[in-house]
């Protein structure tokens, strides 16, 4: 028995990692995308630089859902004798098995219940070509022509990715193509194609875009008005700042002079490229840096300094498997409250929720105007699943007409008009003061930024009524700031029983997850939260519905923890779905734990005739 699919299984390619195998395998996923296919592909690798195995893996669904499906795979493309063992049970009943017989396959290596499909890959590519590189190389080449035939790839579409991907290097198109046509040719030569699962021409993309959301958010940076970047390279944070180089080589240069006008600074440590961000944001620039979990811990110093001191500041946490180095190439959302709370003492963050590039882009030029005017650090929390994998998104867009938000700036002549100015005092009664920058004017203006207490004047002070009038005062910020994050994304489609909050990638596991469980009769409202301080809709979205699902990918519930410290809405009302193992959650594991909690519920009673 075969699996039957159109347009909706699960490829996964099981490769060894630093063998080139990454453009082969993206390759195949814009492929299938370019052919009006919904598809969402994930690169699994290891830690280290080479050798171990990694896998890349692809899911279609003409139906647009975006998670993670789980629960096995449908065609494993096995060409890593480390992994084949584990690789093999990975495919679901029914399922294909494409390895490299160029070396018999150990006999242990076998099951009934799966179709196996050997292309002597290696043999094909020694017999042509001479260089070992390209034997490597092009025999990944080789498996996607094998693909083509299998599945029904259209070859055009290839051929053109090929074109696209060497343009400029005219003579690396030829032997790329024909490395696709020996795997095509080899395929229909000795199997029946297409298999069971097959591709399908569709129109199901529209005007949408594949691409990561840390390059997204690097652009973001660039048409945010960011200048400097100060960073310490991490994983999986690297490619922004790699990304912002890219983009602004391109972008960022002075008409009049042809030369950059932007700074990228590779700092000692963490902790060294935010005290580099506070400062070039307090002379007035636009100023960035991006990490990972580990980073925030080490940035925390500074970030309560920003906070204290009221400096913008702009921070991309990408986060990963923790605590302590953790799993660095794996998937969590466990920084929320490391992020919420950073530094000692009574420290509250704003922190933006994107879940999907286009998002990472929005969310990251907003961040700028955001901490312009909110005075503070703002923290965007993204993920490695959303940072380093390609998604489906919206295109990027910018209103050219668009003007930067400085805030509670002075200028010289609004200072002339002062007779004492004040950085701390609140003349709007809304927690944002008025700042300056410096040189603004040659008198007037200027003012000791400090870390410890102070009056509204800046002057130091230990008056504990003056300490507790700026920290509520900060406070008072904090509530302003609601108005000025995103609202969260609301979706009502049931009646007031059941909600479920999530933020960032679990979107799209709760979407789907949605709706198998309305197939089934359970009605779920859903609200994906977009930022924090949270807007008042969330009290209302929870307050209406008798039971709330918090689904979020970490242990320990930091998103529902903070929902009940800063809402103070009762634990009773809120159940978690948690995932952290490190992989993406999948719709079946948010469907299944909801369904353990709502589906007795809704079992009616057999009752006993007397």
């Amino acid at each position: 028995m075969a699996v039957k699919a159109l347009n909706d299984f699960v490829v996964k390619f099981a490769n060894v990692n630093g063998t080139g195998s990454a453009s082969a395998n993206n390759m195949f996923a814009k492929a299938v995308f370019r052919m009006g296919i919904p598809v969402s592909p994930r690169n699994i690798f290891p830690s280290n630089i080479q050798g171990l195995p990694t896998w890349y893996e692809v899911r279609i669904n003409e139906d647009g859902y975006l998670a993670r499906r789980g629960g096995g795979v449908d065609l494993m493309v096995a060409v890593n004798p480390q992994s084949m063992e584990k690789d093999l049970q990975e495919v679901v009943p029914g399922g294909y098995f494409l390895y490299d017989s160029t070396k018999p396959l150990d006999p242990r290596l076998q099951r009934n219940d799966i179709h196996f499909l050997p292309i002597p890959l290696m043999e094909i590519s020694m017999a042509e070509y001479k260089d070992p590189r390209q034997r490597q190389l092009f025999k990944n080449i080789i498996y996607v022509g094998a693909l083509a035939a299998l599945i029904d790839i259209e070859f055009k579409v290839l051929t053109e990715l090929v074109n696209d991907q060497f343009k400029g290097k005219e003579k690396l198109i030829a032997p790329n193509v024909h490395a696709l046509e020996l795997g095509y040719q080899y395929a229909k030569d000795h199997f029946q194609c297409p298999l069971g699962i097959r591709l399908q021409r569709r129109e199901a993309v529209g005007n949408r875009i594949l691409m990561d959301g840390n390059s997204a958010a690097a652009i973001g940076a660039v048409y945010g008005g960011a200048t400097v970047a100060a960073w310490y390279p991490i994983t999986p944070s690297t490619s922004v700042v790699d990304a912002f180089d890219k983009y602004a080589n391109r972008l960022r240069i002075d008409p009049g002079t042809g030369k950059h006008n932007f700074a990228i600074l590779q700092a000692e440590d963490e902790l060294a490229a935010m005290g580099m961000v506070i400062g070039a944001s307090w002379n007035g620039a636009r100023a960035f840096t991006a990490t990972s979990g580990p980073g925030v811990s080490l940035m925390s110093e500074f970030l309560g300094l920003a906070y204290f001191a009221e400096i913008p500041a702009v921070l991309i946490d990408v986060q990963r498997a923790g605590p302590s180095t953790g799993m660095p190439t794996r998937t969590q959302q466990s920084d929320i409250l490391a992020a919420a709370y950073a530094s000692h003492g009574d420290t509250k963050h704003v922190l933006l929720f994107p879940s999907s590039p286009r998002e990472c882009f929005d969310m990251t030029a907003d961040a700028f105007d955001l901490a312009e005017q909110l005075q503070t650090p703002i923290i965007m929390l993204t993920d490695l699943d959303l940072g380093m994998n390609d998604s489906m998104s919206e295109p990027l867009q910018w209103d050219d007409k668009r003007s930067y938000q400085r805030g509670k700036v002075l200028n010289a002549e609004q200072l002339d008009e002062i007779e004492r100015y004040g950085r701390y005092v609140d003349v709007d009664n809304d927690g944002i003061c008025y700042r300056t920058v410096p040189g603004t004017h040659p008198s007037k203006g200027s003012f000791f930024t400090r870390g410890t207490s102070r009056d509204t004047y800046a002057v130091y002070t230990e008056d504990g009524d003056k300490y507790v009038e700026n920290m509520d005062r900060l406070l008072k910020k904090f509530e302003t700031a609601k108005d000025y994050v995103p609202k969260p994304e609301i979706d009502d489609r049931g009646g007031e029983q059941y909600g479920v909050v999530c933020v960032g990638t679990s979107s799209e596991a709760v979407r789907e997850a949605r709706d198998m469980l309305a197939a089934e009769g359970i009605a779920l409202n859903t609200l994906r939260i977009r930022a924090f301080p949270f807007n008042r809709d969330v009290d209302d979205f929870i307050a209406r519905h008798e039971q709330v699902f918090v689904v979020e990918q970490n242990r320990d519930a930091q998103l529902r923890s903070l929902l009940m410290i800063e809402n103070d809405v009762p634990g009773n009302k809120l159940t978690s779905v948690l995932n952290y193992d490190g992989m993406p959650i999948t719709a079946k594991t948010v469907a299944s734990k909801i369904r353990g909690h709502v589906a007795p519920a809704s079992v009616t009673p057999i009752r006993k005739s007397n």
